[in-house]
């Protein structure tokens, strides 16, 4: 089970949020109301996607002996539409490397299959209690 504590104090937005082992900020941009110090909460999101891509992919390639992929980049475009209370995320994956038509159909497959993105597309729930 993944857990992180975030926390904020009175700078406006400025959050830190801290794994068992790492540590990062998050803030909103200036445009916001924010100081732009860190990724804003739809940065966040849409990161979670890219890096499981990029992971998930590797790990694929990696256990099909794929030695010629050398290179995996994953944009991850994430927007809101709050009237209509409908997101949006394009995920654009490069392959760097000679790979056959088959590979690429496959590695497209396996993206589908990440574990975050098997999250955003099937119910999420969550429990909210204070402490």
């Amino acid at each position: 089970m993944a857990k992180v504590v975030a926390s904020i104090r009175t700078e406006l937005y400025k959050t830190v949020i801290k794994s068992a082992t790492n540590s990062l900020i998050a803030d909103e941009p200036i445009s916001a109301g924010g100081m732009d110090l860190g990724f804003s909460p739809e940065e966040l999101l849409a990161s979670a996607l890219a890096a499981c891509t990029c992971g998930t992919l590797r790990m694929y390639a990696n256990r099909k002996g794929w030695a010629e992929l050398t290179e995996i980049n994953v944009q991850v475009e994430f927007s809101r539409d709050i009237q209509s209370n409908v997101s949006q995320m394009n995920r654009t994956i490069e392959l760097v490397g000679e790979l056959n038509e088959e590979q690429k159909a496959r590695l497209l497959i396996i993206a589908n299959k990440c574990p975050i993105h098997n999250t955003l597309t099937h119910t999420i729930t969550i429990d909210t209690t204070l402490s």
